[in-house]
């Protein structure tokens, strides 16, 4: 049992939000649901590469939420997809998951910034500053707002000139199985 110590409290290390980077209270999941475009990102081995990438959020009954990531691969015109469930890591008003794709493996999911009058855009850290999402309701956001949220990330330590702005332009070619827009 004392061997299995180290390796759970390394699985729950990968949930919390790094240091000084605080996710938003007064948070309605049920807001949160549908759809959302992947605008920036900090790259990682999971999205590289990937165009046209979304994330759909569906409650589930147990209170836990659905996540559905989808990404075009421009080259081979192929949606790669992963699906997983995220769980709150205290109350559901802390906007602060823990995300599994792959059990047993978590990783954190902490809202740090968002459009609180209509839910339209949000920035996401995961559980270093190595993870950073700017996500919207459109496949497009308003430059001063994209600008903004570059900034705050810059002011947060996040290395925001590395950002990728995503693709969400039209594939050139036709999908086989093109996820709904």
């Amino acid at each position: 049992m004392l061997l299995l110590a180290p390796i759970v409290l390394l699985l729950l290390g990968c949930t919390a939000p790094p240091d000084g980077v605080t996710p938003l209270s007064d948070f309605d999941s049920r807001r949160y649901l549908g759809q959302w475009y992947e605008i920036a990102r900090l790259d990682h081995r999971f999205e590289r590469g990937l165009t046209n990438v979304t994330a759909q959020y569906e409650a589930n009954a147990d209170g836990s939420l659905r996540v559905v990531n989808r990404g075009l691969e421009r080259g081979a015109c192929t949606w790669k997809q992963a699906e997983g469930k995220a769980r709150f890591l205290g109350a559901p008003s802390v906007a602060s998951l823990s995300v599994t794709f792959f059990w047993p493996f978590s990783g954190g999911y902490h809202i740090i910034a968002l459009d609180r009058q209509d839910y339209a855009w949000a920035m996401v850290s995961g559980p270093s500053r190595e993870y950073l999402w700017i996500l919207a309701r459109r496949p497009e956001l308003d430059a001063k707002i994209k600008a903004q949220l570059i900034e705050q990330a810059r002011g947060l330590g996040f290395e925001s000139a590395a950002l990728i702005l995503v693709d969400q332009s039209t594939p050139p070619c036709a999908p086989a199985s093109a996820p709904a827009r």
